[in-house]
C-alpha cells in the first residue's frame, strides 16, 4: 500500500507543525528527513523551491505549504477536534511580522538588524498570546487546536535565543504553556531524530499505532511510537 511521503527537516519551524497535524491525525506517512545542505532530487523534483515540508500524498497530489499539509491531515481525521481551534488571522500574524522579527532577532548578523529592536516587537506578539492563554490556558480556548500547534514551534525558537531573558518576562501562562507542549508526548514523537534519507536506505514510517509491519524485501524503521 502507498503511503504519503514528508520532506520534512526536524528543527524546522513549518515542518514540526506540519509533523504535529500528521500525528494527531493518525495519518501514516513515510518521513524522509532532508539535509537541506544537499537537498535529494526528488524532493526538488516536486517542488522546486527547495523549502521544506513538502507533501506527496498517496494519489499523486504534492503539497508544499505547511498549513496546507496541516489542513490536509486534518481533514482526513481530526479525533482532538483541532480544526475547531483555528484563528488564521493570528497565524498569519505568528508567519508575518512575529516570524519577520524572529528571524532578526536570531540572525541579526545575518540581517544586519538590531536583535533587541526585534526582540522587544517580537514581545508585544507574545503579550497577545499571553493575554489569550489566561481566558482558558490555551491560545483558542481550553483545549490544544491547529492554533497552538501552528504558533508553537516559532515560539519555541524565540523562546531558545535567550532562555533567561524569556523566563525572566512577566508570560506566566505562555510559560506555562510552552513548557506543557514540549514535554508532551505528541512533541516527543514528532521531535525523534531519524538519519538523514537517502534512496537506498529504509524506509521510516511514521504511524500512531503498533509496530509497522514490513512489506516482503522492503526494510522500515519507524518513529513515533503509541502515546
Amino acid at each position: 500500500m502507498t503511503v504519503p511521503v514528508l520532506y520534512s527537516f526536524r528543527r524546522c519551524p513549518y515542518a514540526m507543525r506540519a509533523r504535529l497535524a500528521l500525528a494527531v491525525s493518525g495519518e501514516r506517512y513515510e518521513l524522509r528527513e532532508v539535509r537541506l545542505s544537499d537537498k535529494p532530487k526528488e524532493m526538488l523534483a516536486l517542488s522546486p523551491k527547495g523549502t521544506v515540508p513538502v507533501l506527496r500524498t498517496a494519489d499523486g497530489r504534492v503539497i508544499d505549504e505547511s498549513l496546507s499539509i496541516m489542513h490536509w491531515a486534518l481533514a482526513r481525521r481530526d479525533p482532538q477536534d483541532w480544526l475547531v481551534r483555528d484563528d488564521p488571522a493570528l497565524i498569519a500574524t505568528n508567519d508575518g511580522s512575529f516570524k519577520h522579527h524572529l528571524d532578526r532577532y536570531k540572525y541579526s548578523d545575518r540581517h544586519g538588524s538590531d536583535p533587541m529592536e526585534h526582540r522587544g516587537l517580537g514581545l508585544l506578539f507574545l503579550q497577545e498570546l499571553e493575554a489569550r492563554i489566561a481566558i482558558a490556558g490555551q491560545i483558542c480556548g481550553a483545549r490544544t487546536g491547529l492554533t497552538d500547534a501552528a504558533i508553537l514551534p516559532f515560539v519555541r525558537q524565540f523562546a531558545a535565543v535567550d532562555r533567561d531573558w524569556f523566563d525572566r518576562q512577566p508570560l506566566p501562562g505562555l510559560q506555562r504553556w510552552l513548557a506543557e507542549h514540549l514535554v508532551s508526548s505528541l512533541f516527543a514523537r514528532i521531535m525523534q531524530r531519524v538519519a538523514p534519507w537517502h534512496p537506498d536506505g529504509p524506509s521510516v514510517v511514521a504511524q500512531d499505532d503498533h509496530a509497522s509491519h514490513p512489506r516482503d524485501g522492503e526494510r522500515r524503521e519507524r518513529v513515533n511510537g503509541t502515546e
